[in-house]
């Protein structure tokens, strides 16, 4: 294939020039003719834009929220009285379930999901709806969800750019930003290029005006883009430098799922009717997500693959989201591309081992430099990373082991011990992972007790338990520390007799006798009293 492309012609080499100024990014590399012949010029790329709904993984809480299950009639707020429709999973034509939220609109019929009726009020009527890809993007377009039969008057936008393991919030919807968050309300069109990346609560999107067209909420992502490319985003260069420039900017647009959390329904009014609560419940018919896969710059492509999409990486970089250098291509750290200079950027490409220093040491990508020891005659590296250790940085440090399903030249080779610090002689451990435990610890980590031992900060040996060091004499014991003894033994185990001579210490008789000595004390209090009662 290369030998081919080599063999281009220079009329279709000019074909390709109008694409490269037009600071798009769609390239990865193109063959321009130099003096010693033809040659790869590499630019900084990324895939293009598409709509994300189509490889969209709808997940709906809580279990029993959509309608239809057992079937449930329902009213609309256009006619609150006219409560004829019906809701029935168990019915084709009549259920509503998650997935109509994402299928394409045919013949004019809509179809939507929908939720339970607020039957339950004043219990709060409340859905969850996380989207997931499995896979880094980076919004190109402003987010749509269009709601049939009232937008909520109360919601949230979230993200999480750790798949699904932590949220944080995109922004708050409310028809009363004060009332439901404790925060002024905004407009996107306010933000200004120093807090372009503000959360904000809007709630231009929340009040009811009766209006059936009233049915899209947005998060608006052009609005943002206009802020540094212009109202038409005519000048992407200045965009591109922002995105370098300005910290946390390219991650405001990133992430890997979206959550919508609807928190009140739309009320069709000020107040909640309780004679009427068939006519409030949520509906979605689309969910809009303008989008491209996140490639770091360094994949033109991005396809489909088994379920999942992935990036068609370039630049010697490989992963999904090409966030790691090839095997063989790890002379210095995997870097992202960048979009300066525009209009091309620069490719960050992963350089092949042995090209970054002028000696013939291979440090397996962990040191981008070597030093050479007279003494001793040989060249070594210097700094090793990522945790490594060793004349060719192919050593874990002290406190760290080989990550057996992982290359020598992976930045993940080397993986902390993480022993415990109360149960283990010391922070170091073997070859597997396994960290050396004080007497009575045991567990990969040195954070579980041996049978007979309990853990207190440590392991200690059991007081008692019940098997081998039971309580005597009806004691009971208590986390295996203390047994707790009736009243007349003592000891460790309860052992000893509290009464002398190891007689049998009669309570009965004693509490008769500490009975009468209390009434005896009593007796004078009792008299004084009733002297002074009228």
């Amino acid at each position: 294939m290369l030998v081919q492309v080599v063999l281009l012609s220079p009329l279709l080499l000019l074909l390709h020039a109008p694409a490269l100024t037009q600071g798009q990014y769609d390239q990865c590399r193109s063959l321009v003719s130099t003096d010693d012949g033809a040659v790869w010029e590499q630019y900084a790329c990324q895939p293009k834009a598409q709509t994300m709904k189509d490889y969209m993984r709808i997940r709906v809480e809580p279990p029993g929220i959509t309608c239809g299950n057992p079937p449930e009639r329902f009213c609309t707020l256009e006619n609150p009285y006219l409560c004829s429709d019906e809701c029935d999973a168990s019915n084709p034509d009549l259920a509503h379930p998650p997935q109509l939220m994402q299928d394409r609109e045919r013949g004019g019929l809509i179809t939507y999901w929908q939720t339970v009726t607020w039957s339950r009020y004043p219990e709060p009527l409340l859905a969850n709806i996380t989207l997931s890809w499995n896979k880094s993007l980076e919004l190109t377009d402003d987010i749509q969800i269009t709601f049939e039969y009232g937008r909520p008057t109360v919601m949230v936008l979230e993200k999480s750019l750790n798949y699904g393991r932590t949220w944080q919030p995109y922004q708050y919807y409310a028809d009363d930003c004060m009332e439901a968050f404790t925060m002024p309300p905004r407009r996107v069109q306010d933000l200004m290029a120093a807090n372009v990346t503000r959360v904000i609560c809007t709630e231009l999107y929340s009040r009811w005006v009766g209006s059936k067209n009233d049915k899209v909420v947005r998060f608006e992502v052009r609005p943002r883009f206009a802020i540094f490319a212009g109202p038409r985003l005519v000048n992407m260069d200045g965009l591109y430098t922002r995105m370098e420039s300005m910290k946390g900017l390219r991650d405001f647009f990133t992430f890997t799922d979206l959550r919508l959390r609807l928190l009140r329904p739309a009320l069709g009014g000020t107040y909640v009717q309780r004679d009427n609560l068939l006519k409030y419940f949520y509906a979605i018919s689309n969910i809009e997500v303008p989008a491209r896969c996140k490639c770091n710059l360094h994949a033109g492509q991005c396809v489909f693959v088994d379920g999942n999409l992935q990036c068609v990486c370039d630049h010697n970089t490989t992963g999904q989201d090409c966030q790691r250098c090839k095997k063989g291509f790890k002379a210095k750290s995997w870097k992202a591309g960048s979009y300066l200079p525009t209009p091309n950027g620069s490719p960050n490409i992963c350089a092949q081992a042995g090209t970054s220093s002028g000696s013939n040491c291979e440090c397996y990508g962990h040191s981008n430099r070597c030093s050479y020891i007279d003494y001793l005659n040989i060249v070594t590296c210097v700094s090793c990373k990522h945790n490594t250790r060793g004349q060719n940085c192919q050593h874990c440090r002290m406190g760290y082991y080989r990550n057996a399903s992982a290359e020598l030249d992976d930045e993940s080779v080397c993986v902390e011990c993480g022993c415990n610090q109360m149960g283990s002689l010391h922070d170091r451990c073997n070859g597997t992972g396994f960290c050396q435990c004080k007497e009575g610890t045991t567990g990969t980590k040195c954070d579980e007790c041996l049978p007979g031992y309990y853990w207190k900060q440590g392991c200690y040996p059991n007081v008692c338990d019940e098997e081998l060091l039971m309580c005597q004499n009806g004691g009971t014991c208590f986390q295996n520390q203390r047994c707790i003894c009736p009243p007349d033994f003592k000891g460790v185990l309860c052992q000893h007799s509290r009464c002398d001579g190891g007689k049998k210490c009669n309570h009965s008789g004693a509490a008769a006798a500490i009975l009468s000595l209390t009434l005896l004390l009593l007796s004078p209090l009792t008299t004084l009293l009733q002297a002074a009662a009228p």
